[in-house]
């Protein structure tokens, strides 16, 4: 075997350990059923390979942090099986929590990927202007008012305010806006946004380590490391159960000689009956199969979830919060409409407006384009384009000079019919461009950011299943009450910044309960984070899938209301398990006490409430 797959090999056993020596623990268990006169040669190595990882973790934590475990009760209920007999019992409670831990395991190793994708945006490096020239210096070592050089197409590496050139600057990673804002000398510019189209010389005004965007990687990675009440809960209960059974258990060992006037034998057989019937087995499958089929059935849907907790959360969701930017809308801009003056022919305008826009590269320049070739508007030759940039566009067709852009770049005169007009539009939320010639408007353009066809009926479903709706929205005003209305929100709040939508996460959470949130963009993930549920649109950014609890892989609104739905009805299958499996303990424990019960009625009794949990959770594959 070569170095190269040894290494491969090496990699694979330390990712998937746990979960490969589950898998082997279970293999071996067949192997000793299916030869039983070998039974001995397969589950020994089932116990010791099975058990290494979750003894291992059971003991680390015990001798580390004093705590006892289920882990622990788990491996003793194992070792009492095989002292009185009972190989296969142990092996197979050895295996199924081996390999419901190999899962957990698994699951919160896919989590800690979040980071990673989200610093990649955030440069290394900055050109910092000095007497002598520009130099090429780590970020970390730039200083408040030192100057440095950002070229078109470069990530700004700080927050700054710009004390040369101008630009477009593209905001998508702080604020959700899709649109590029033009910037000039004196406006405030931040780290890990893009410029477009301009050279500037930016002022530092923060050191890296306090600028928004290392807030957000911050905040992220603060809200991901805060342990939800369920959790914790189920922390408390798991010490306090093994302390209660491990306590009984001792006393098992003597006292029923002395009271009950048992044998050492039955004494001794008593207790060992005690760790098999009370060991958590049947509660640990109630919850693992239903939430696996759920997550299985889920995914055939195009739901991905990343753990049952997750989606065992969803049932008791009480608010859920969207953003607005590629979450309810498409994220792409579309013309919707066209107003010329009354002695220009609109389609002689779209014409010469689309000619130019061909050779433009801002974002609206091919929904206008899109918008003319739908209508079989043909192109006209253009000559001599110039781009200014945060003003706009010129170019020459026909002998004439058309400008597109501001207003104020394509006439310096007011034009009172179209400043009444973009007024309208501008408190609809819709974005607006003027074209124009001999310093005259020609007409205006004007484009939104469409809600997605699906938006309204999964927001009115969701409302229906009795959760409050809210969108939370870097956006202005006029753009988020236009799309809330269309969508049927309950609520919206604009002009937010990636720490205002955490801060409003946690409101909704204390007005109304556990809250989700779901977005698409970088500046959605600490408000994913900090959210009870964090729900990503499949498309989104890389930050934005990592940090989610809950993916809509095709970008499906609709998606949101059916995992709820099923979340609700796992909830249901999963509090009948752990009702039934407490109740089978409780008598197998009682009966045991009464000596009813023996080893293998006990076994029978125990393995059985763990089989008929299992199948009911498998109910949940069923769509």
């Amino acid at each position: 075997m070569d170095h190269t797959k040894a290494e491969n090999i090496t990699a694979f056993f330390e990712k998937h350990g746990e979960l490969t020596a589950a898998v082997i623990s279970g293999i071996l268990i067949g192997a000793g059923f299916l030869l039983p006169s070998l039974s001995a040669f397969f589950f020994i190595p089932a116990f010791l390979i099975g058990g290494f990882y979750k003894a291992k973790e059971g003991l680390t934590d015990l001798v580390q942090n004093k705590k006892l475990n289920v882990e622990i009760l788990m491996i003793m209920a194992a070792i009492g099986s095989a002292i009185i007999g009972f190989w296969a019992e142990g092996a197979i409670l050895i295996f199924i929590f081996a390999l419901s831990g190999a899962l957990e395991t698994y699951s919160m190793n896919k989590s800690q990927k979040e980071l990673s994708s989200l610093v990649k945006m955030q440069p290394d490096v900055a050109v910092l202007v000095t007497d002598d020239g520009e130099k090429t210096v780590p970020v970390a070592d730039l200083k408040i008012n030192d100057l440095i050089s950002v070229k078109p197409g470069e990530r700004i590496p700080v927050d700054g305010v710009i004390e040369e050139g101008h630009s477009s600057i593209d905001e998508a990673a702080i604020s959700g806006e899709s649109v590029p804002i033009g910037k000039q000398r004196g406006d405030t510019v931040f780290a890990g946004t893009v410029n477009m189209n301009g050279a500037l010389t930016v002022a530092v005004v923060k050191e890296q380590k306090d600028t928004l965007f290392q807030r957000i990687i911050e905040l992220v990675e603060a809200a991901k490391s805060e342990k939800s009440p369920t959790q914790q809960f189920i922390e408390k209960f798991e010490g306090t159960y093994v302390r209660i059974v491990l306590i009984v258990f001792v006393l098992m060992l003597f006292l029923p000689h002395y009271l009950f006037g048992w044998d050492w034998k039955e004494t001794l057989y008593r207790a060992m009956v005690l760790l098999v019937v009370a060991s958590p087995c049947a509660l640990v499958a109630s919850i693992m199969p239903a939430t696996l089929s759920s997550i299985a059935s889920s995914a055939r849907k195009g739901i991905l979830v990343k753990g049952g907790s997750h989606l065992e959360s969803l049932a008791a969701l009480k608010a859920i919060a969207f953003d607005k930017t590629g979450t309810l809308t498409k994220g792409q801009h579309e013309v919707t409409d066209v107003v010329v003056r009354e002695s220009m022919d609109k389609t002689s305008f779209l014409q010469a407006a689309a000619s130019i826009e061909r050779l433009s590269t801002h974002p609206l320049a091919s929904a206008i384009v899109h918008y003319a070739e739908n209508k079989k508007i043909t192109m006209l030759p253009v000559d001599n384009l110039d781009d200014f940039p945060g003003k706009g566009v010129s170019a020459w067709i026909g002998g004439v000079k058309w400008k597109i852009g501001k207003a104020s770049f394509v006439s310096e005169n007011r034009d009172s019919f179209f400043e009444e007009k973009a007024a309208e539009f501008e408190k609809e939320g819709k974005s607006i461009i003027f074209a124009g010639y001999d310093d005259q408007i020609a007409g205006i353009i004007t484009f939104k950011d469409v809600i997605r066809d699906e938006a309204k009926e999964a927001v009115q479903k969701i409302k229906e299943l009795g959760l409050h709706t809210i969108m939370i929205t870097g956006d202005g005003e006029g753009a988020a009450g236009t799309i809330a209305k269309e969508a049927g929100l309950d609520h919206f709040l604009a002009n937010t910044l990636p720490e205002e939508k955490l801060v409003e996460i946690k409101k909704l959470r204390d007005t109304y309960g556990p809250v989700a949130m779901t977005g698409d963009g970088i500046n959605d993930a600490p408000a994913l984070a900090t959210a009870d549920i964090g729900i990503a649109m499949g498309g989104g950014t890389d930050i934005a899938l990592e940090t989610a609890d809950v993916v809509l892989m095709k970008n499906d609104l609709k998606r949101i209301p059916e995992a709820i739905a099923r979340s609700k009805k796992m909830s249901r299958i999963i509090k009948q398990n752990i009702a039934f499996s407490v109740s089978v303990i409780l008598v197998l424990i009682a009966s045991n006490f009464l000596q009813i019960v023996n080893l293998p009625l006990g076994v029978i009794g125990h393995e059985g409430s763990t089989l008929l949990v299992i199948l009911n959770g498998l109910r949940m594959l069923k769509n």
